[in-house]
């Protein structure tokens, strides 16, 4: 069943313009990475999808199914310490992750320039802390819980063209 309604949700991802949004709700998180796997196959060479939504929201499961979806086959994992994890894949996936970041200057000495003007795709989570730093022309994802009794894997995910 959830696969039908993803695939249903493919046609939207690759539809998207400007300023569209979409949204979504998954109710685990296996669903969280089959929307993640399915929104992937719309991504393209230079796209910066960036992540926001609170700790255990549901962006580094996201992540996975994206990373699933883009051929990669390393272990996906958070690079809350490293910063970056680099994947390839049927694209090069960089992975940022800025929780730890203490300064948004801090990215350019990483030289995240490369990556967001690269040939790969960039998945930024915590991207609220360098959202001034970020391309205008990227993909929003936010992470929403809903968590409620009985449904504490329900989240809302709300997909956003800039």
């Amino acid at each position: 069943m959830l696969m039908s309604v993803v695939e249903q949700e493919k046609t939207s991802f690759e539809k998207l313009r400007p300023n569209d949004s979409q949204r979504l709700i998954s109710n685990s998180a296996e669903e969280t990475e089959n929307i993640g796997e399915v929104f992937a196959e719309s991504l393209k060479s230079g796209d910066v999808v960036a992540l926001f939504g609170e700790l255990g929201s549901g962006k580094t499961t996201f992540i996975k199914g994206v990373c699933r979806g883009l051929e990669v086959s390393d272990d996906v994992t958070s690079p809350t310490f490293t910063l970056i994890h680099e994947y390839s894949g049927r694209l090069p996936v960089y992975h940022l992750d800025f929780y730890r970041l203490e300064d948004p200057r801090e990215i350019w000495e990483l030289g995240c320039e490369e990556y967001f003007y690269g040939e790969g795709v960039s998945l930024v989570e915590w991207a609220n802390r360098i959202i001034v730093n970020l391309p205008k022309d990227r993909i929003e994802v936010h992470f929403r819980s809903r968590f409620q009794t009985g449904a504490k894997n329900t989240r809302e995910i709300l997909i956003k063209q800039r």
